[in-house]
């Protein structure tokens, strides 16, 4: 699948963490699990298309959280979600990943990519709570919802990524 098919299943999954997933969970649970699909598919990027694509997919997907969720400062998410998928990429660069090694980086990295936003809203003042209540009640519940989707979307993601870089034949080229 080219770059611009998936930019438009990023969208799509872009509006539907902010709009169709808060109806599907129970009441009590919609403070507490914030979804990260878009981060999911950067991960996925930084796994199969390497650390630049997915530096400028979380750049610009992280902006447009930062201006559509998230107002009171603008360029948190688009650094925290840029760094983790260009570390991400850095670290698997030239290693092939199976699915427990694709799953356990994109826990990992959505694990740092929380803790990085929390530690900056810490540093603005924008938040009182500790470390430890926000771990508990926001990022670990949150962790479960975003492995569970990059489970459920792992061979797609992967065929769709895959499946862009795969050299073209010397018929297709005339």
């Amino acid at each position: 699948m080219s770059m611009q098919r998936i930019i438009i299943v990023m969208l799509l999954f872009f509006l539907s963490e902010g709009t169709i997933f808060y109806w599907l969970i129970p009441g009590d649970l919609v403070g507490r699990i914030i979804p990260h699909f878009t981060l999911a598919f950067v991960l996925f990027a930084a796994l199969y298309r390497g650390r630049h694509a997915s530096l400028l997919l979380g750049l610009s997907f992280g902006l447009l959280q930062d201006l559509a969720f998230y107002g009171r400062i603008i360029g948190v998410h688009s650094f925290s979600m840029g760094l983790v998928g260009y570390m991400t990429g850095l670290l698997l660069e030239r290693k092939r990943s199976t699915l427990l090694m694709a799953l356990s980086m994109i826990g990992l990295s959505t694990l740092v990519y929380d803790t990085v936003v929390y530690f900056i809203y810490k540093v603005f003042r924008l938040t009182d709570l500790t470390y430890e209540y926000s771990l508990y009640q926001h990022i670990i519940p949150s962790l479960f919802l975003q492995l569970l989707f990059a489970l459920a979307l792992y061979i797609p993601a992967r065929r769709w990524f895959e499946g862009s870089l795969k050299p073209k034949t010397e018929e297709e080229e005339v």
